[in-house]
């Protein structure tokens, strides 16, 4: 195994040398893939509507076609969901992403091309071990298995061979032999629908495997290995799975949950490495150990925009055009696709030698009920800020607006809180919250001040596992699916009280 192990390390670390020259020539690059996906999409229907074979130049792009949000997509994924061939991409498009997003029951459908199932999510799953093995090249990782998540994928009737599903499943069903042979849980268990029996099945399959890395949601791997450890009656998951390595995750800001797979750890050490993947597309990858920007992946069939946040989408801009310290909106144009897509997700550059970034966060996810702005970003810092300096764990968390009531003038933020481990003063924990928040937004603090537009946090405590309750109770188990953490909509946690008790 180590002979493997040295082999299929030095065939990913061989990569290095294409992504080195995406990082010496961005630009070039970028356009080329622009280019690319103009020639190929050009007699599509979408491509003849907006007349994109005869564009000459970004500006002419940019002129051209308007940036759209899923809604203005609706119409011609509906069509290709429905068995019509060349409608935003040449051919029949067999395959679709089931997103629900983080703050809305409405499910979106994300096509997926065999050019981007292969040059983009393959390609990005591939690279996320060429850059840790760049980075780590005493690994071993590959003398065993890695226990990866999926969800489940349907038929998408009446057609016979066309599926829609999650992303994961997508991926899971078209893996190449070799890499199915280095993952667990089997294929059918992976594909399980009720998420508690494949859980028990999960737990059953791999807690006798040589599990050497993990992928997928924190929250539900979590889950499984809280699980793992009460039913094999242990202490720590390295008595379980001795040589466990690496967790790759991403699809939520991890830093909450690192102290809860630390204390699963005992004291043997785990790495952590990040991605920043979706349905609509693989974008970014950690670069370096030790650093939280994530590396532009340039060479994925997707070309990159950028709005900068609060400002017109008449303002975007490509690559060349965007500054260090400032906040963007990302729009894509992709070989699945999609074009000049708002993804609705924001991100901050630190570097552009690379390219370098870290996510700030949804462009919905946030509570603005007083003016106050108040991002995803900066809740989920001050919850760990907070927890920091109250020794606790949160294990999940929600917030949402109340407007005025009893009489008073001011509304405030109901926070509900599901603790791992829960402070020894909860109105500890309270006060540094909300002070860190103040220090984190100048618009939250404006309108804390005096208690008049804005009063002091409300925090709810509920019993571990009540987030769980109410995700089951939406039909949301499942790693694709993660806990909205704001919502710009009173009495949104209500919802979650409701399972409290149950």
């Amino acid at each position: 195994m180590d002979l493997v192990n040295s082999f299929v390390s030095w065939v990913f670390k061989k990569r290095m040398h294409q992504i080195e020259l995406f990082m010496k020539y961005p630009m070039e690059v970028q356009t080329e893939i622009l280019r690319k996906n103009i020639r190929i999409a050009k007699d599509t229907e979408f491509g003849k509507k907006f007349a994109i074979g005869d564009l000459r130049s970004y500006e002419e792009f940019k002129q051209r076609i308007p940036i759209m949000e899923y809604d203005a997509f609706k119409e011609w994924i509906l069509r290709c969901k429905q068995g019509e061939s060349n409608i935003l991409w040449p051919g029949q498009i067999k395959w679709f992403a089931k997103s629900s997003g983080t703050t809305s029951d409405k499910s979106k459908f994300i096509p997926i091309t065999p050019e981007s199932l292969e040059e983009c999510h393959f390609k990005g799953g591939k690279d996320m071990l060429t850059l840790y093995c760049n980075n780590f090249e005493e690994t071993t990782i590959f003398t065993g298995k890695s226990l990866t998540l999926s969800g489940t994928r349907k038929l998408n009737e009446p057609l016979q061979d066309s599926y829609y599903g999650d992303l994961s499943a997508i991926i899971l069903q078209n893996l190449p032999l070799l890499a199915e042979w280095a993952r667990t849980p089997s294929i059918d268990v992976a594909m399980m629908e009720n998420w508690e029996e494949k859980i028990k099945m999960i737990i059953k399959e791999t807690a006798n495997e040589n599990v050497t890395s993990l992928a997928g949601v924190p929250s539900w791997l979590l889950l499984i290995m809280q699980t793992m450890l009460k039913e094999k009656r242990k202490s720590n998951i390295h008595e379980i799975w001795p040589n466990l390595e690496v967790f790759f995750h991403g699809g939520v800001y991890f830093d909450p949950y690192k102290k809860q797979f630390q204390a699963l750890c005992g004291k043997r050490e785990m790495r952590f490495w990040e991605t920043y993947n979706a349905s609509e597309g693989f974008f970014g990858l950690q670069f370096e150990k030790n650093k939280r920007e994530l590396l532009l992946m340039l060479d994925y069939g997707v070309f990159y925009e950028f709005i900068p946040i609060g400002e017109s989408t008449e303002n975007a801009v490509p690559l060349e055009g965007v500054q260090t310290g400032q906040i963007y909106s990302m729009v894509i144009t992709t070989n699945g696709g999609l074009w000049r897509y708002n993804l609705g997700d924001t991100v901050e550059f630190h570097s552009i030698e690379p390219f370098t970034f870290t996510i700030k966060g949804r462009t919905k996810s946030f509570i603005n009920a007083f003016g106050e702005e108040l991002m995803v970003e900066n809740a989920d810092k001050a919850i760990e800020t907070a927890s920091s300096r109250a020794n606790c764990v949160v294990n999940e968390y929600t917030a949402s607006p109340i407007f005025q009531e009893g009489g008073k003038s001011a509304g405030l933020h109901h926070w509900v809180i599901e603790f791992y481990h829960p402070p020894e003063n909860l109105a500890y924990f309270e006060e540094v919250l909300d002070n860190t928040l103040k220090s984190l937004n100048s618009d939250y603090e404006a309108k804390r001040s005096g208690n008049f537009i804005l009063d002091k946090p409300r925090i709810t405590t509920v019993p571990t596992g009540t987030f769980y309750k109410w995700m089951k109770a939406k039909q949301k188990l499942g790693g694709q699916f993660k806990v909205p953490r704001l919502v710009n909509r009173a009495g949104a946690v209500d919802e979650i009280l409701l399972h409290a008790g149950a």
